[in-house]
């Protein structure tokens, strides 16, 4: 069981920067990849970035391409959203969610599709101003 907290949200100007948390619970989170999705209101949730459970892998989708990363920091069971140069566009309730545990395969997985992913926190607020 793994119990996922997201942190970090707020409002922001456009341009601006905003550094997203997930903390994860659990001895094993450091075996869950780790996926971070957003839902805008009146749009479906999407997939924004991923992180295999090893760190070793990155995914991005290409609207955030070059302005966000993912990382992680396993001795802390943290994820992170390093979001620059945002844009009014990336307002939404952002979700982190993980899945596995793997302990030697799949070192570089970072599925997209949000059924792959197991535990979801309960999202963080980002609101970007024009």
């Amino acid at each position: 069981q793994v119990q996922l907290v997201e942190s970090g949200g707020g409002l922001v100007q456009a341009g601006g920067s905003l550094r997203l948390s997930c903390a994860g619970s659990g001895r094993t989170f450091s075996h869950y990849f780790v996926g971070w999705f957003r839902q805008a209101p009146g749009k479906e949730r999407e997939f924004v970035a991923g992180i295999s459970w090893k760190g070793s892998n990155t995914d991005y989708a290409d609207s955030v391409k070059g302005r966000f990363t993912i990382s992680r920091d396993n001795s802390e069971n943290t994820v992170y959203l390093q979001m620059n140069t945002l844009k009014p566009e990336d307002t939404a309730v952002y979700y982190c969610a993980a899945g596995g545990p793997y302990y030697s395969s799949r070192t570089n997985y970072t599925p997209r599709f949000s059924r792959n992913y197991v535990y979801w926190g309960q999202g963080t607020q980002v609101t970007v101003s024009s």
